[in-house]
């Protein structure tokens, strides 16, 4: 939800609001959320066109359910392990008690027959409980990060918990549609639940089963406003502007990402410090632009990641700067949409390195920004956006040398090289943009709800 700010609200930078905003506009439904800050009791209220419905959670609860098991607990797990998951029992409490208490405010709000539709694994036994108190609901659950494969979940000590917290949904979507997949494994090996294409059997209270759809819906952004601000005049000259302000350096590469393990940065800068060890590129004629904005600064592992992010580009800039031309001009803030279009349209190479995301969004912003159809972008196998955009130079992040041969190649790209995958990229960021993802998820709720009515009448 949106963060109150010097007595305003401003909305979550984050890529779940930005996706879903537009979706709430076109819907006439309720935003039921955290404001953003501990213990402040807010009364329901009308922001930009979305009716909020702020939920309270105390600086404890803040603690335990949203920096322990949200953060140091599912992100990590569900993110392969590249951080170690820490499992206590304390947050495992307080997460059931927070999940508790939005399946209550939502259970209040929704409408007679009404839908719901849940985000994230924040909530992920949400769906259940307000099965339990609302059967008349129609339930959706969308799971915005991966999920992992069964070998890696089975760590988990409430995987049962949360399978069935999940499967309280009728319709339960993914990004991937190997996310789908390691999440019906999972419900077959804990559950022993008959899973199939079209659905999962889940048993009832009453001795009857139900149908849950588990399926794959790639999110994406509002790709027309994108469009519409990359060719603004205004933005166009503050892309050229950037490049003015970096040395009209012959390449820029880009790299967005919120400052976390998962995106691969320490990964990215090697590879770029070691092109320029090895004299391949030159720091009057490349640089890297890293935006890091910041995250979950009160968690140790985002800590020591700053720390060792910001001593990696001193050393590389150490090295490598002359008095006009900087190897890595880092930049550890959020930026407002408009000057992360205008950085989008000055930079030649987009380089995003994940070792493990849900989908990415910046890659398809990048994608939709570049009206022009020039540019390259350098995108991970293990983001979600790969299996959409085949146009992409494919890296794996954790081989340095095929990534440093993939900036090579995106550096040197010929331009009608590029226009050819750029109009290729666009056409499927186009077609696939967020009301659509939005509308394809929404039909299968539909569709839930037919199903529900039909057997109810039957019955």
């Amino acid at each position: 939800m949106d963060g109150a700010d010097e007595g305003g609200w401003r909305r979550s930078p984050g890529g779940l609001v930005t996706a879903l905003e537009p979706v709430m506009r076109r819907a006439d439904g309720a935003w039921v959320g955290w404001p953003g800050q501990p213990d402040i009791e807010v009364e329901p209220f009308e922001f930009e066109g979305t009716h909020l419905v702020p939920v309270a959670l105390s600086a404890e609860e803040v603690e335990l359910y949203y920096e322990g098991m949200s953060n140091d607990t599912f992100w990590p797990l569900y993110h392969d392990v590249i951080a170690a998951p820490r499992y206590r029992r304390l947050w495992w409490d307080a997460y059931v008690k927070v999940n508790r208490r939005f399946a209550e405010a939502a259970a209040r709000v929704a409408a007679d027959g009404g839908t719901v539709w849940v985000q994230d694994y924040q909530l992920q036994l949400v769906p259940q409980m307000l099965r339990e108190a609302r059967p008349d609901l129609t339930i959706g659950y969308f799971h915005h990060i991966p999920f992992p494969a069964y070998g890696l979940y089975s760590q988990l000590p409430w995987r049962r918990q949360v399978l069935e917290g999940l499967l309280g949904a009728d319709v339960i979507g993914f990004q991937r549609v190997a996310d789908a997949g390691n999440f019906a494994r999972a419900v077959r090996r804990q559950l022993r639940y008959q899973t199939k294409a079209t659905g999962i059997t889940v048993p009832e209270p009453d001795g009857s089963t139900r149908n849950a759809l588990a399926k794959a819906f790639p999110i994406s952004i509002d790709t027309s406003s994108y469009i519409e601000l990359a060719s603004r005049p205004d933005i166009q000259a503050r892309a050229a502007e950037i490049r003015e302000s970096l040395g009209n350096p012959k390449k820029i590469l880009l790299g967005v990402d919120r400052l976390d393990y998962t995106k691969g940065i320490r990964h990215r800068l090697k590879a770029f410090g070691e092109l320029l060890e090895d004299g391949r590129i030159d720091v009057e004629d490349v640089t890297l632009v890293q935006v890091a904005s910041p995250s979950r600064e009160r968690v140790e592992a985002y800590m020591q990641l700053r720390d060792e992010i910001e001593l990696t580009v001193g050393r590389i800039n150490g090295d490598h700067d002359t008095m006009g031309h900087t190897a890595i001009r880092y930049l550890h803030q959020a930026y407002p949409r408009e000057e992360m279009v205008a950085l989008f349209r000055a930079a030649d190479v987009m380089l995003v390195t994940a070792l493990r995301d849900g989908m990415n969004l910046v890659a398809k912003e990048y994608v939709a920004a570049r009206t022009d159809n020039r540019g390259v972008l350098v995108l991970s196998e293990f983001a979600g956006a790969a299996d959409e955009l085949p146009s992409a130079i494919r890296i794996n992040p954790h081989d340095i040398h095929g990534m440093k041969e993939a900036i090579m190649r995106a550096i040197e790209m010929p331009a009608a090289e590029q226009g050819r995958r750029m109009r290729a990229l666009r056409k499927k960021v186009v077609e696939n943009d967020v009301a659509s993802w939005s509308r394809s998820f929404l039909d299968a709720l539909d569709s839930a709800r037919t199903a529900k009515r039909a057997k109810k009448a039957g019955s």
